[in-house]
């Protein structure tokens, strides 16, 4: 259910922010189709995490959901560089922007982040955790997107638009790392962060 309201919802942003002019809507329909890939992601590392072990995976396929869960915060590492750039450009030469119909896209995505945040309210695995951490960063950038289409209506400030794409775009860099560095961290087997090597080590 959550991975069609956010298919649905890419698709209507996509054309919103190409209609509209608006970086941030744009921004945000890439965003959403990070998330429906995490969350398809998460759906066939699930699947593949429960299978036995066999001859070539001794161990079985578990782990397939933390390489979902690492891919995840790469796609939102190369977003954020995306993001950060566009932004950049338009803060130099400024187009013009269709505040009115960014309001009303904004406001629609809005809505539909907030359902698939509780969709994903209870999720406990790592993988399913970086789909929550997806939506909620995307339900952050829908919220910055209404606030500059309000700046632009009223003020016609266009310049709102890659300021508040930048800024998101800081809140996206922020999950990606954190789901990077803890997906690898677990890939590479490292020690619980819980856990403290000296204190085992004197024990």
């Amino acid at each position: 259910m959550t991975l069609c309201i956010l298919a649905l919802f890419t698709s209507i942003e996509a054309l919103g922010g190409w209609f509209s002019n608006s970086i941030a809507l744009l921004a945000e329909a890439g965003h959403m189709l990070a998330d429906s890939g995490a969350l398809l992601l998460a759906i066939l590392a699930l699947r593949a995490g429960r299978r036995p072990a066999d001859a070539r995976h001794t161990y079985g396929s578990a782990r397939y959901q933390t390489l979902a869960a690492y891919t995840n915060g790469l796609l939102l590492l190369a977003l954020t560089a995306w993001v950060m750039a566009e932004a950049v450009r338009r803060l130099i030469a400024p187009p013009e922007v269709d505040g009115k119909l960014m309001l009303l896209i904004a406001l629609l995505g809005t809505a539909a982040n907030i359902s698939a945040y509780l969709v994903l309210a209870g999720a406990t695995s790592l993988n399913e955790r970086g789909a929550r951490a997806h939506v909620l960063s995307d339900l952050a950038g829908s919220a910055a997107a209404v606030v500059a289409a309000l700046l632009i209506i009223e003020l016609r400030w266009t310049a709102a638009d890659p300021i508040f794409s930048i800024l998101v775009s800081l809140l996206i860099l922020r999950s990606g790392w954190r789901l990077t560095r803890e997906a690898g961290h677990i890939l590479l087997q490292g020690v619980p962060r819980a856990l403290d090597p000296a204190t085992l080590t004197r024990d």
